[in-house]
């Protein structure tokens, strides 16, 4: 996972220290000294982290970081400020302004390079985020979603009862439009099982670290709170929990007395930059996952759409290939379907098409396979289904559709409405179109022969 590190210090030395340490890491390196030769890098190297030191000859670093983080095509860069004479109000102030961490010079080796590996980490998995999200949008398959944003849900474990009181008061009062809780480590992982917290704050116990290390790393592990946040509260000095907490998947270290003023508002600062990331990281799934929803499913009726179906169909020759079980596959047709648009119109047709989708499904399995293939045409897959067992559910699918006749919109009334299906089986072993095309066959025989009826494929088509 090397990256590329772009190096800000005015001081040589210090910048040739860092590149040695970096380079015996396998990463890339390239150096800036000032204010204006930073931005021109970033513009001509792309680099994947910053580090910056906070005096430049040009600009303070501070200043130089709020502008990267400000700037649309910059503001995802990790920025790590660094400080030889650090105070809590520098630390405070590089936060607000973007930083995602502030060090202390001489850095810890070891800690640098954990936080490193964290934050490119982020930086890969929001690089795939965004190629997903610019790949839906540019096919036009789905719509921005609103960025509302509902208060966050953090849950404080520690070790002791004292210990997430005071935690969750420190919190609460620099987060006050967020849900603060305090939960044990029980209760954590019982959460995940419904809705988990927005974010995790665990309390390392010098005593025990591996528990609260342990425990992160199940929180991890588990697909319900995979993405939420998880930080870890630990002394800055205990450089080993740090470093194996960040190569577990902390998001953040947090200062470890939460209660008093200035850490409980770092620990808040950080807090509140890894939520709004979170939830930025929600929308570009959520906006993914509707594109490929919208790929996969028939707009109308919610179906999947023929270009799903006929790799599905595939996947199910497959699994009847390797099974020897067969699947069936239906083809259906709604009778006389134009009678309907021409007499009713079209917000008609619409509705009883829907209409049948819902009957349609609730006739079928759940791992039985349903799509609109197009117009008034359906297909249904039966994964490991007989012949005769797929006549007798197409038989029952029939009933249901002239069963009831369909309401239609505004005063228009109601109509009966049938159905045609065409029934084959395969093995697998014959190229899905040569099913297809036997199920097409066996439904043109059932239009032929008087519509609203079942037709099996013959022997020889079905074969």
């Amino acid at each position: 996972m090397a990256g590329k590190i772009l190096i800000v210090d005015d001081v040589a030395t210090n910048r040739i220290v860092l590149k040695v340490k970096l380079s015996a890491a396998r990463y890339d390196t390239v150096q800036a000294w000032t204010g204006a030769e930073v931005l021109r890098q970033i513009a001509q190297e792309a680099p994947d982290l910053l580090l910056l030191d906070m005096n430049l000859p040009d600009i303070d670093g501070i200043a130089l970081c709020r502008r990267i983080k400000t700037h649309p095509t910059t503001a995802t860069l990790p920025v790590i400020v660094l400080s030889a004479s650090p105070t809590p109000e520098d630390r405070l102030a590089a936060l607000r302004a973007g930083a995602d961490d502030f060090m202390a010079k001489p850095v810890d080796e070891s800690i640098l390079m954990a936080r490193l590996r964290s934050l490119l980490r982020a930086r890969e998995a929001e690089q795939d985020l965004r190629a997903g999200e610019a790949a839906c949008r540019d096919w036009g398959l789905a719509e921005p979603s609103s960025h509302f944003t509902p208060a966050a849900r953090i849950a404080v474990i520690a070790p002791d009862r004292e210990t997430t009181s005071l935690w969750t008061g420190a919190l609460a009062r620099d987060l006050p439009n967020d849900w603060i809780e305090s939960m044990t480590a029980g209760e954590a992982l019982d959460q995940t099982a419904a809705r988990a917290p927005d974010a995790y704050v665990i309390a390392i116990d010098r005593a025990q670290p591996g528990d609260g290390l342990r425990l992160m790393s199940e929180l991890r592990s588990r697909a319900q709170s995979r993405n939420s946040v998880v930080c870890v509260a630990a002394e800055r000095g205990d450089s080993d929990t740090i470093v194996m907490a960040l190569d577990l998947g902390a998001d953040d270290v947090l200062p470890v007395k939460i209660a008093q003023p200035v850490q409980a508002h770092e620990a808040a600062l950080r807090l509140s930059t890894h939520l709004d990331r979170k939830r930025m990281r929600d929308r570009k799934r959520n906006y993914i996952a509707d594109g490929l929803r919208l790929a996969m499913t028939d707009s109308l009726t919610g179906l999947y759409n023929r270009r799903f179906a006929l790799q599905r169909l595939g996947s199910l020759a497959d699994q009847a290939r390797t099974s020897g079980q067969a699947f069936a596959l239906m083809a259906l047709d709604l009778d006389r379907f134009k009678e309907i648009n021409d007499t009713f119109g079209h917000a008609a047709g619409d509705a009883v098409l829907t209409e049948v989708a819902q009957r349609l499904r609730n006739c079928l399995r759940e791992q039985d396979l349903l799509a609109r293939f197009g117009g008034e045409e359906f297909l249904i897959a039966l994964p490991e289904t007989s012949l005769a067992q797929a006549e007798a559910i197409a038989s029952a699918i029939c009933s249901a559709i002239e069963a009831t006749p369909f309401s239609l919109p505004g005063d228009a009334g109601s109509v009966t409405v049938t159905i045609s299906v065409g029934v084959t089986t395969s093995h697998g072993t014959d190229p899905v179109a040569a099913a297809l095309d036997a199920a097409d066959q066996a439904l043109m025989r059932s239009k032929r022969e008087g519509r609203n009826r079942v037709t099996t494929a013959s022997r020889s088509s079905a074969a």
